[in-house]
């Protein structure tokens, strides 16, 4: 992924994550938080991840995003 400008609107921001090849193809995506907050905001980025039915886990100050509509299955 190419590095980020300086200023980017969140939709841009949105637009930028999903433009990875990753997330092209479905895979998983992660992001820091502190980023998120950054650049969209914690509740405009979680609301478009279930718009788009893309679940997330954060976990040591990372997002954790599942580019598909699979279900998430702990098994350890």
């Amino acid at each position: 992924m190419s590095a980020m400008p300086e200023f980017l609107s969140s939709d841009q921001w949105i637009s930028h994550l999903f433009s990875s090849q990753a997330a092209r193809e479905g895979g998983v995506i992660r992001r820091k938080v502190r980023d998120v907050e950054r650049y969209v905001g914690r509740e405009t980025f979680l609301q478009e991840m279930k718009r788009r039915g893309f679940p997330v886990v954060e976990n040591a100050g990372q997002f954790v995003i599942f580019g598909n509509q699979e279900s998430i299955r702990q098994v350890a």
